[in-house]
Order: structure tokens, then C-alpha cells, then sequence
């Protein structure tokens, strides 16, 4: 896919999605990180329905840490592997407190060192809440960059690194939420919505003729 055609994807894109951002809902860095931590195999969605009833009574990490392990799980009981990412959490803030002064750190290899925080997490604050140029690979930019020629690749890692050098320069800051939201709900697993599809013309998916 040359840069022209790279250009006028997400110059589309751009239109049809006027406001891309995360749809984890929070109101500071830190209850973004928690979210992003809950995240992980598990929908927006379930995790939205859990935080708004634990960010009402816990939304530091010193108010975590107080409700304890127990406390947490009875919130987050309903995301998958609410167990060992309630762990995570409370590890998470208590490194937050002693390390950190109670905030969320703003380089990728400290972000990296909070249990539950991997790469694709720590791009995700890194992008979203302190405006870096970044791109979090998951299931939906790693089928999207594969599937329409974009950047193709077997690792997350290798789609991620093959994107930084793709994305035309002014859309690199919204490229992470523009693709996923374009997956989330056009560009879907197994009925992708071809006939909706801003990008159709310039989608490389062999399949596409079927959709």
C-alpha cells in the first residue's frame, strides 16, 4: 500500500470516526491504567459496568490498597480472570505509592515494570493519556493491519513496529484508536461490513468481494 493510498485511508477514517479515543471510561490517568489492566481479555464494556461502581468508592491507589484483595474482587467479579488481575492491581498501586509518589509514571519502561503492564498497556497510557505517538497492537489492529495490507506481520510486535513506519506522520496520534474502533465495529472478525466500509476501495482483503 503506497503512502497516497495510506494517506486517503486515514483521511477517511478521520471523517467517519470524528472522535477517536478509548471507550474505557475514567477521569484520571490512574483510573485509566486500572481499566486498561481489567481490560485484558474482557470487553470495554463488562470492565465500564464493574469501574463505575469501584471508581465511586476507590479511585487512588491509596483507596484500592484499602479495600484489599477481597474488597477489589467483589467489584470486579465479573471480568474474566478477576482474580489474578485483582492482584495485579493492588500490586500495581502499592509500587505506585512506594515508587512512584501515587502517580502514573510517564515512561514506557517504568510503566513496564507495574505488574499486569506489558507493552500494549503501557502504549495505551502512554497514548492516551499522555499524548505520545504509540500504537497498542490487540486482536482488532493486529487483524486490521494483516487483513487490509496495511502492515502485515505474525507478532503483534511485528504489526506495531511495521505501523510506526506505515502511518503517514499526521494521523500516527489517533492511528491507534482510529483502527480499533474501525474493528470493533466495521472491520469485525468474521463478518467484516464490507459494504459499509469507508475503505473498501483501498482494503487489500482478498475476501472482500464475498463480504
Amino acid at each position: 500500500m503506497n503512502l497516497e493510498k495510506r494517506k486517503e485511508l486515514f483521511r477517511r477514517l478521520s471523517v467517519a470516526i470524528p472522535n477517536p479515543t478509548t471507550e474505557l471510561v475514567h477521569e484520571s490517568v490512574f483510573e485509566l491504567l486500572v481499566a486498561v489492566i481489567l481490560s485484558a481479555q474482557a470487553t470495554d464494556k463488562s470492565v465500564n459496568l464493574a469501574t463505575a461502581r469501584l471508581f465511586q468508592v476507590a479511585n487512588t491507589p491509596e483507596k484500592l490498597l484499602a479495600l484489599g484483595i477481597e474488597g477489589l474482587e467483589g467489584y470486579i467479579k465479573t471480568i474474566g480472570l478477576f482474580r489474578s488481575k485483582a492482584k495485579n492491581v493492588l500490586a500495581t498501586c502499592q509500587i505506585l505509592q512506594d515508587r512512584f509518589g501515587g502517580e502514573v509514571p510517564r515512561t514506557r519502561d517504568e510503566l513496564e515494570s507495574l505488574p499486569g503492564v506489558g507493552r500494549k498497556t503501557a502504549n495505551v497510557i502512554l497514548n492516551t493519556a499522555y499524548g505520545e505517538p504509540t500504537i497498542a497492537v490487540d486482536t482488532h489492529i493486529f487483524r486490521i493491519g494483516n487483513r487490509i495490507g496495511l502492515a502485515r506481520g505474525k507478532t503483534p510486535l511485528e504489526v506495531e513496529m511495521k505501523l510506526m513506519k506505515t502511518v503517514p506522520r499526521e494521523f500516527i496520534q489517533n492511528a491507534h484508536h482510529l483502527l480499533i474502533l474501525h474493528g470493533r465495529y466495521t472491520c469485525l472478525a468474521r463478518k467484516p461490513k464490507c459494504s459499509e466500509c469507508v475503505i473498501w476501495d483501498l482494503c487489500e482483503f482478498k475476501g472482500k468481494e464475498r463480504c
